[in-house]
């Protein structure tokens, strides 16, 4: 099964990496589509989201003796992790939510984003001008509080597309390694997507990913009162660029400096696992529809 198709696929897959690199506008135009498609399909179905995302906390007394462990360095203590939350809630609805409007298959991949499918459908064939009637959708939950609601998002390395060079048939695609560049330190990142995948039927699927925020607030903060609540205030749809849109002469990286800067890991993680940073600034800069919020209120 490893290699039944991977002739036809290194021939497929350099013929539509070459027509993707000179027709640039293709990806931008399905990154736009599918971030504007989500944000719709959310906020027609915020107020079942707030009502689910909220229970959580109504449901205090049933989890408190065995709460979610604390994450990040040095917690105060004073507000539970609501990763789960964010990610049960919003996250395994978007498939479903999706269904109505394009086909949805859940093809394997052993490693990849939280949420990761292809959609098929004459929408997306529109959007591509013909060239391919499929998309592989990757969608990251990354739930926040007011104290560490950034303007940026920390990626890992299985979340993020590369410009993926697959240059001999038996060696398989590699993509370029990323420097993420800080004001002051610097690191590789080895980004491990492809930014387009052949299926096995010959089916093309350029590859969107896109950061899915819940931001919760803490009813705790300025009332003297410890965990109180932790309902949802907003949502947040960032659209990281395809790895094809990043690399290269006019690619995004050269563009804007600091798009990718360190991430938070120490010296001691394995090198080729080092996460990075996002900067939404930068993304704002690029295009403003590539961070939007939608008030969950």
């Amino acid at each position: 099964m490893f290699n039944k198709y991977r002739s036809q696929q290194f021939k497929f897959y350099n013929d539509h990496r070459k027509l993707l690199e000179e027709k640039k506008e293709v990806i931008i135009g399905l990154e736009k589509h599918f971030a504007e498609e989500l944000q719709k399909i959310i906020e027609k179905n915020i107020d079942r989201i707030r009502e689910e995302y909220n229970e959580a906390s109504y449901l205090f007394p049933f989890w408190q003796n065995y709460p979610p462990e604390e994450r990040g360095r040095k917690p105060k203590g004073d507000q539970f992790p609501w990763i789960e939350v964010g990610e049960h809630v919003i996250g395994s609805k978007i498939r479903r939510l999706f269904e109505s409007k394009y086909s949805v298959f859940d093809y394997g991949l052993p490693t990849g984003a939280d949420e990761r499918f292809v959609l098929k459908g004459e929408l997306v064939q529109r959007v591509t001008s013909g060239l391919t009637d499929s998309c592989w959708l990757f969608v990251d939950i990354k739930s926040v509080g007011p104290r560490d609601d950034f303007p940026h998002a920390v990626l890992s390395h299985n979340q993020v597309s590369g410009d993926g060079l697959w240059i001999r048939d038996g060696e398989g695609l590699k993509n370029t390694v990323i420097s993420a560049k800080g004001k002051r330190t610097e690191h590789e990142f080895h980004c491990t997507l492809p930014p387009i995948y052949i299926l096995s039927d010959g089916t093309m699927a350029p590859v969107v990913t896109i950061i899915v925020k819940p931001v919760y607030r803490m009813l705790s903060l300025g009332k003297g009162e410890l965990k109180t609540g932790q309902p949802l205030d907003r949502i947040g749809i960032i659209t990281v660029p395809n790895g094809i849109l990043l690399g290269g002469k006019e690619g995004y990286l050269r563009k804007y400096p600091g798009l990718f800067f360190p991430g938070k890991d120490d010296k001691e993680k394995d090198p080729l696992k080092v996460r990075a940073r996002i900067s939404f600034d930068l993304l704002k800069k690029i295009a403003d529809w590539r961070v939007k919020y939608i008030l969950a209120q």
